[in-house]
Parts: structure tokens; C-alpha cells; sequence
């Protein structure tokens, strides 16, 4: 038994100094899951961009028209569940929690490859992949039965000014404490579903940062934790400081000790060295309290938490609105605790299409 741990720990150790030798990427973020006291569900997030990214927060109501905005043979469905989610540019969702207690999260992925469109199903922009996932699904265990059957083709494009096509993976959580990784690895569609995958970060892919995972278990987290911003060393810190911090009975203070773990993997604003000078910075974080349906948001250029109540929302189809929250840069510090009321009737954004 001992060799057989010695050969895990070997294998691990080679596989890290493989991924530490990569040159680092220029778009990160991280996502855990934090199974707290009873059947408590915190969901944390970071945005890592080398650019800041024009989010902003908007409420969408139940049943809206939505398709896939692939042009023809586009995928196209009637919206279950009311939302709050994060923009980017406006033109995509990047992350956010539905009326069920479903949070959905899209991070970069650069070994991500999609599958060619030439199987006849309706085909679904990735800009509108996760608003997909929280129109339709309550839960994770839902959401994998219906992508088991692959309704869509999952297209891609370079997001304006980008050269690079748009290369990412999704995760899902539920108010149940369950979660799923969704990638797209040579073309095919791969689903990790588990309880126990509470963390994801980037490079590289979610089976081969399971293998870090338990390299760094063998260390132990209070011997020693990497330190760097590398999607590996802030998979290792999450993966550790989600389980030793304490499993508080008051919200305030687990809410407390999730943002301490997310901004303990944040990077640095502004960082830059001589040899990488377009290290992406954290510009924003959630966290997610899926048991009491507040979606929390942090700006990196403001001072202030704020957060939307979701069980305040009317969702109702009918009598729901569309409603935005600027977060643009004369906005960001004004908001401070529960923001529902500032949020604005305002024109739902077009996703972008391919």
C-alpha cells in the first residue's frame, strides 16, 4: 500500500511540474462549492480578466423567448426559471443563480474544443451556454439527464476584439450541495457529476486537477500551499480552505468564511511582471447563498459587498421585468447591502451571436 501511495504521489508530483512549467494563461477565475452546517450551499466565484469585462447585473423573469443565436437550425425554448445573473459586455452570461437555488459559472478552459456543426442538431452560442442552464434546470441531477442526450451543438467565435476563439467550461451547483463540471475535450462533450467536485479553476482539464488534488492532500494544506495565481496553486488553496474553514451555524459568519477562501484565490489587481505583462487581475467576485437565495457581488475597484435577494423578485411572467443594475465606473461604490431596489426596468440585451 505504501508503494502504491508513493507511485500516486510520484505520478501526481510530475503531472504538477508539467503544469507549472505551462505558460500561464491570460484569462482565469475559480469556483468552489462550500458544504456548510446542516444542509447549508455557498457557491464562490472569481473573475480573472486581463481587461475589465463591462459587467452588469440583471434580473430576468420566467418565460422569455431565448434561442441560441446560431442563425439557422438555432435552438430555442421558453425560459422555466427566473434569474439573476452577470453580464459580460452585455452580450453574454457569464454567471449567476436562478429562483431554484441553480448557480451556473463559465470559466476559461484553453484545452476546450468544441464539435463541428454537422450533426443536425440545433446549434446553442456558447455566449448563451450558461442562461441556457438556469432558464431550464432546479438542479444539477436535472440538468445532466437533459445534457446526457446532447439537444444542442455548442458553437463558438472570438468575442469582439479578441483573436483567440472563446475556450471555456461550465460548472453547476444546486441548493442541494450537488455540482457538475462540463467540458468539451477533443470535440466531445465531458460531464463530471459528483458532490464531491466542489472546485474548478482553468488549465488544466478537471480530470487532470483531480490528480493535482490529491498531490496536494499527500502534503497536507497547513505543511505547505502554493502560493502563485496558476489555475493549479489556486485549485490546491480552494480545494484545502473550503474544507478546514468552520461549519458555522450563523450566516453571517459562513458567509464571512466563503468570501475569505474566494478572496484568498483572488489575484491581484493590476499585477504585472517584466515577462508576463498581461496577467489577468481579479475584477469581480460572487458568492452564492443557495439555501437563502442571496446572490452576493464584490467589485475589485470598490470598498463596498452588496447583494440581491432573490426570494424578494418578482419572477412571475407576466407581471416580472427585465431589470438591470449598472455597474459601470461612475456606479460601482454606490451600492452597499441589498441592492434589489436600485436595479432599473430596462431592455433585455441581445447574446452574441455565431
Amino acid at each position: 500500500m505504501k508503494s502504491v501511495k508513493r507511485s500516486l504521489v510520484a505520478a501526481c508530483a510530475t503531472l504538477v511540474v508539467g503544469v507549472l512549467g505551462m505558460a500561464p494563461p491570460a484569462t482565469a477565475c475559480t469556483r468552489f462549492v462550500y458544504h456548510g452546517a446542516g444542509d447549508e450551499v455557498f457557491t464562490g466565484r472569481s473573475m480573472d480578466y486581463k481587461v475589465d469585462t463591462g459587467t452588469h447585473l440583471w434580473m430576468f423573469p420566467r418565460g422569455m423567448q431565448r434561442n441560441g443565436e446560431t442563425g439557422a437550425n438555432t435552438l430555442t425554448w421558453t425560459s422555466r426559471h427566473g434569474s439573476v445573473i452577470a453580464s459580460a459586455y452585455d452580450f453574454a452570461t457569464t454567471d449567476g443563480m436562478n429562483e431554484a437555488g441553480l448557480v451556473a459559472n463559465l470559466l476559461w478552459l484553453a484545452e476546450s474544443e468544441y464539435p463541428a456543426r454537422d450533426s443536425g442538431k440545433p446549434g446553442l452560442s456558447i455566449s448563451v451556454w450558461t442562461q441556457y442552464m438556469l432558464d431550464n434546470f432546479a438542479t444539477v441531477e436535472e440538468a445532466v439527464k437533459a445534457l446526457a442526450d446532447e439537444p444542442f451543438t455548442l458553437v463558438s467565435d472570438a468575442a469582439p476584439g479578441e483573436q483567440r476563439l472563446a475556450t471555456l467550461h461550465l460548472s453547476l451547483s444546486d441548493a442541494s450541495g450537488d455540482s457538475a463540471i462540463i467540458e468539451y475535450i477533443k470535440g466531445k462533450q465531458v460531464i463530471h457529476h459528483s458532490r464531491d467536485y466542489t472546485v474548478m479553476t482553468n488549465s488544466p482539464v478537471f480530470e487532470q486537477q483531480l490528480a493535482l488534488e490529491s498531490y496536494w492532500r499527500q502534503i497536507g494544506g497547513t505543511v505547505m500551499l502554493p502560493g502563485t495565481n496558476r489555475a493549479a496553486d489556486r485549485f490546491a488553496r480552494a480545494a484545502f480552505y473550503i474544507d478546514a474553514i468552520p461549519k458555522s451555524t450563523d450566516p453571517v459568519e459562513s458567509t464571512a468564511s466563503v468570501f475569505s477562501v474566494i478572496r484568498n484565490v483572488s489575484v491581484p489587481y493590476g499585477i504585472t511582471t517584466p515577462d508576463q505583462p498581461n496577467i489577468s487581475s481579479t475584477r469581480w467576485r460572487t458568492v452564492a447563498d443557495q439555501t437563502r437565495k442571496l446572490y452576493y457581488f464584490e467589485s475589485a475597484l470598490a470598498p463596498n459587498v452588496f447583494w440581491v435577494d432573490l426570494k424578494k423578485i418578482d419572477f412571475n411572467e407576466r407581471t416580472g421585468k427585465v431589470r438591470r443594475l449598472d455597474l459601470g465606473q461612475q456606479a460601482r461604490t454606490l451600492y452597499a447591502g441589498e441592492a434589489n431596489a436600485q436595479f432599473k426596468e430596462t431592455k433585455p440585451f441581445r447574446f452574441l451571436g455565431v
